[in-house]
C-alpha cells in the first residue's frame, strides 16, 4: 500500500485509506470505492488515505444551505517549497515542525474535511477535471456514445437531490417489504443474498474484513496458486469500523458507542417506527453487530496472510456452519460450482453458527433492514443523508460539513463505473510523454532497490537471489488498464439513482462471481486512471500508478529533482518496498504464498522489523493513544526503505548529471528532505485521529517524518543533526 501520504482493497470503514496512504479502512464511511472486492487486502497503496482525508462519506446529505456553503472550492493543487520551512526551529529536534509549522497555521481543516494536507488538495483538484466530463457528458444529447450515456445519466440521476427527496424511503420500500414478509430461516437466507447483490459495492471491504451484511462473499486469488481465482468467503456485518469500536472498555469507547445506538434509532424513525419501537430495534441491532465483534478476528492478526489461508471444500464449509443454509445462499446469489472455497476467518463462520439458533428471526429480519438502509441511506433523501453525516461525519470523524454534492455523485460514478469514467478521463488528460516520465523514474527506483539488496550484510547469498529474481518480476503498470471492462450489460437509467447504484452492486458482485474457477486476468486494475493513486499488489506482484498521480505535489515538471524525488521517487520506493514487508516478502515472484527465505534470514528479518514495531509505538496518535507499531508494520516498513530507494536515485542522477549549486540555500539532500516532510503536512480533527489510530495501518503524519529521518544517517549528515538529538536514534531501525 503506499501510503505516499499515508488504502483495495484498501479504503473504508477502517481507515485504511487515509493520509494520503492506500487503504483503505474507513471506508463504511466514505461509500466511495469498491477496494478490496477481487482479494484478500493486501494491496496497499494511496487511494484509502485520500479519500478517508477528503471526504466524509458518499452522499452524506448537507444538513442545509449554509453548511453546503461553507466547503472546499476553487482548490488548486499545491507546490512543494523548501523555503517555507521555519528556519527559527532545529530541524534535528522535530522534523516534522520544522518542514510543516508554517503550512499547518496557514491552512485550517476545510468545515466539509476532517482532516488536510497536501493530497487531499490534489484529490479535489482532480474531482473538478471529472466533473468537467460528467457535466458535459450529462446532457441529454443522443450524439453520446453508450459510455457517455452511462456515466452522465448516473450522475444527472445522483444530483436530482428533488426527485430522490420526492420518492425518499418509497424508492426502498419494496426491498423492505421482502424482509417484512420472511418466515423462515431459510426464507431469511435467501435475503441475505439478495441485499449482498443489492449492497455489494455500497459496503466495501475494509482491513478489517467485509462491511456487508453478516458476511462478505467475493471472488480472489488462490493464495498458494495465484494464477487461479477462487470464491472467497469473509467475517463482516459491522456497521462501526472495527471490532474494538465494539469491545474496548474506555470511556470513550462508551460513549461512542451510546452515539452509535442514538443513530441507529434515529435512522429506524426515519423508517416510520414509533419512537419505542426504533429504540428496541436500536438495542437489538447493536447486540448483534458486538456478538460479530467479539468472534471476529482481530486486525493485527489478519495482517498475516497465512491467518487467512483456510481452503474448505463445499462439504467442509457447510459442516463449519450447519445451521446456515450454504447450499442456499450460494443457489441465491448466483455464485458458480467451484472445488473449494478460500475461508478467512473459519473461527468466526463457526462461531457464527450458534448465533444462527439463538437469536430470534425478527432480530434477524431487523439487522437486514438497518444494514440495507445504512448502505442505501445516501439516495433515500436527505433525512437519511443528514443523520447518517451527523453520526459517521461529524461523531466520527469530526467534519463540520459536507462536502459538496457533485464531489459526492463523481466518487459515486468513479465507485460504480470506474473503467467507463476512466476511458474518458485518459482521453482528456493522459499523455503518452507522462507515462514514460514515470517509467523513467519507477526503473530508477528498481535499479537503486537492486543495488540495496545485493549490498545488504545481513541476507544469505540465496535469499538474496530468490528477492532479485522477484524483483526483477515485478509488473509495471502506468497509466491505465491496456484492456477495458465491458459495461453493455449494466442498464443506467435516468432519473433512477437508487437502483442505478443497486444494479451497478449487482453487476459488480457478478463480475467477480463469473472469474471463480478461471485463469487469473494480470491485466486486471483495482480503480479507476482519474484517481491519484499507487499501490502494489503481492498476489500479481505488480506496482500500479493511475494516470491522474503525476500532478504537483507528487510530480512538479517545474521543480527540481530533489523534489520530485522526494515526492514521487518515494512512493514509487515505497511500494517497491511492500513487496518485501512483513507481509509482501511472504509472496514469491508469480504472488504465490511461498516461504523462499532462509530459516536464519526470516530470524533477522523479524528482529529487524521489531525495531521498527517498537519505535513505533512510542509515537502518540491522538488524545494519549498510542500507534499500534505491529498494526503500521508494513507501511512503516515501506516509508523507511522508499525513502532510502528515492534518496540513492536521487544521487544516482546527480551524479550522472552536471554539477548543480544548492537550491534556495539548501543542497539537494537538504532539499530531498524538506520536501519529504512538506508532503506530510497535515491538520485533522481529533476524531479523525482517533479513528486512525485504532483502524488505520499507516501512522500519523508525523510519525510518517520523523520515524522515518531519524533512522537515516544521511539526514542527519545533511543537517548536521548530532548523537543524543531527537532526530538521530540511538538504535536505527533499518531492513531495506
Amino acid at each position: 500500500m503506499l501510503s505516499y501520504y499515508c488504502s483495495p482493497e484498501e479504503a473504508a470503514f477502517t481507515l485504511s485509506c487515509m493520509n494520503y496512504c492506500e487503504t483503505p479502512t474507513v471506508v463504511s464511511v466514505i461509500d466511495v470505492s469498491t477496494m478490496g472486492r477481487s482479494r484478500v487486502n493486501w494491496r496497499r497503496g494511496l487511494l484509502a488515505v485520500l479519500i478517508l482525508m477528503s471526504s466524509g462519506g458518499a452522499l452524506l446529505a448537507q444538513p442545509n444551505s449554509e453548511r453546503a456553503a461553507a466547503t472546499t472550492t476553487n482548490i488548486q493543487p499545491d507546490h512543494l517549497d523548501v523555503t517555507q520551512v521555519d528556519s527559527g526551529l532545529d530541524p534535528c529536534v522535530d522534523f516534522y515542525q520544522y518542514t510543516c509549522k508554517k503550512w499547518i497555521a496557514k491552512n485550517p481543516i476545510p468545515p466539509d474535511q476532517a482532516s488536510w494536507w497536501l493530497g487531499t488538495k490534489l484529490m479535489l483538484w482532480d474531482q473538478m477535471v471529472v466533473r468537467d466530463i460528467l457535466e458535459k457528458t450529462a446532457g441529454d444529447d443522443p450524439k453520446r456514445n453508450p459510455l457517455q450515456q452511462k456515466i452522465g445519466d448516473y450522475y444527472a440521476s445522483c444530483m436530482n437531490e428533488a426527485e430522490i427527496n420526492s420518492k425518499g424511503i418509497a424508492a426502498i420500500q419494496p426491498e423492505l417489504d421482502r424482509i417484512t414478509a420472511i418466515r423462515s430461516m431459510n426464507q431469511m437466507v435467501e435475503e441475505l443474498a439478495r441485499v449482498h447483490q443489492l449492497t455489494f459495492a455500497l459496503a466495501p471491504a475494509t482491513d478489517s474484513g467485509s462491511t456487508t451484511a453478516l458476511f462478505g462473499f467475493s471472488s480472489g486469488q488462490d493464495l498458494e496458486d495465484a494464477s487461479q481465482v477462487v470464491a472467497t468467503v469473509d467475517q463482516g456485518g459491522l456497521g462501526l469500523p472495527d471490532r474494538g469500536y465494539y469491545l474496548n472498555p474506555d470511556q470513550k469507547s462508551l460513549d461512542l458507542r451510546k452515539q452509535y445506538v442514538e443513530h441507529l434509532s434515529k435512522t429506524f424513525a426515519l423508517l416510520g417506527e414509533s419512537s419505542d419501537q426504533a429504540s428496541a430495534d436500536a438495542k437489538s441491532v447493536m447486540e448483534l453487530e458486538t456478538s460479530l465483534a467479539s468472534v471476529s478476528m482481530d486486525i493485527v492478526m489478519r495482517r498475516d496472510p497465512a491467518n487467512l489461508n483456510h481452503k474448505l471444500s463445499g462439504q467442509q464449509l457447510r459442516a463449519l456452519t450447519p445451521e446456515f443454509s450454504w447450499d442456499l445462499y450460494l443457489k441465491s446469489i448466483g455464485a458458480p460450482q467451484t472445488d473449494h472455497y478460500l475461508v478467512m476467518t473459519p473461527d468466526f463462520f463457526k462461531d457464527l453458527d450458534a448465533l444462527m439458533t439463538s437469536v430470534p428471526l425478527e432480530n434477524w429480519k431487523v439487522y437486514l433492514r438497518w444494514q440495507l438502509v445504512n448502505a442505501s441511506s445516501s439516495l433515500l433523501g436527505e433525512p437519511f443523508v443528514a443523520e447518517k453525516f451527523d453520526f459517521f461525519g461529524q461523531v466520527l470523524r469530526g467534519q463540520k460539513a459536507q462536502s459538496l454534492r457533485w464531489r459526492r455523485c463523481a466518487q459515486s460514478v468513479d465507485r460504480d463505473l470506474t473503467e467507463a469514467l476512466g476511458q474518458e478521463y485518459v482521453a482528456r488528460s493522459f499523455s503518452g510523454d507522462s507515462k514514460q516520465r514515470m517509467l523513467k523514474m519507477v526503473r530508477a527506483l528498481e535499479v537503486a532497490l537492486h543495488a540495496d539488496i545485493e549490498q545488504l550484510d545481513w541476507m544469505s547469498a540465496t535469499t538474496k537471489k530468490a528477492a532479485l529474481a522477484k524483483l526483477d518480476k515485478i509488473a509495471d503498470k502506468i497509466g491505465y488498464p491496456d484492456s477495458w471492462r465491458d459495461y453493455s450489460a449494466l442498464h443506467i437509467v435516468r432519473g433512477d439513482a437508487l437502483d442505478n447504484a443497486y444494479r451497478s452492486s449487482e453487476f459488480a458482485l457478478q463480475y467477480r462471481m463469473s472469474k471463480i474457477g478461471k485463469p487469473l486476468d494480470r491485466g486486471e486494475w483495482s480503480f479507476s486512471p482519474s484517481v491519484p493513486n499507487a499501490y502494489y499488489d503481492p498476489q500479481l506482484n505488480s506496482i500500479t500508478f493511475p494516470a491522474a498521480i503525476l500532478q504537483p505535489p507528487l510530480f512538479d515538471p517545474r521543480t527540481d529533482d530533489a523534489a520530485n524525488f522526494a515526492a514521487i521517487g518515494a512512493i514509487i520506493g515505497h511500494e517497491l518496498t511492500h513487496g518485501f514487508d512483513d507481509q509482501g516478502r511472504k509472496f514469491d515472484g508469480v504472488g504465490n504464498l511461498h516461504d523462499w527465505w532462509t530459516a536464519d534470514d526470516t530470524r533477522e528479518f523479524d528482529r529487524r522489523e521489531q525495531c521498527f514495531a517498537d519505535e513505533y509505538s512510542g509515537f502518540e496518535a491522538a488524545d494519549g493513544i498510542k500507534l499500534d507499531g505491529k498494526l503500521t508494520l508494513g507501511e512503516n516498513t515501506a516509508d523507511n526503505g522508499g525513502l532510502r530507494l528515492a534518496l540513492k536515485a536521487l544521487e544516482n542522477t546527480i551524479f550522472s548529471a552536471p554539477p548543480r549549486q544548492d537550491t534556495n540555500g539548501f543542497s539537494p539532500q537538504q532539499s530531498f528532505f524538506i520536501s519529504y516532510g512538506e508532503s506530510w503536512c497535515s491538520n485533522s480533527t481529533p476524531q479523525y485521529q482517533r479513528l486512525a489510530a485504532k483502524s488505520n495501518v499507516h501512522s500519523t503524519p508525523q510519525a510518517r517524518v520523523n520515524g522515518v529521518v531519524s533512522n537515516i544517517p544521511e539526514f542527519q549528515k545533511a543537517f548536521g543533526c548530532k548523537k543524543g538529538q531527537p532526530m538521530v536514534r540511538d538504535d536505527a531501525c533499518r531492513v531495506w
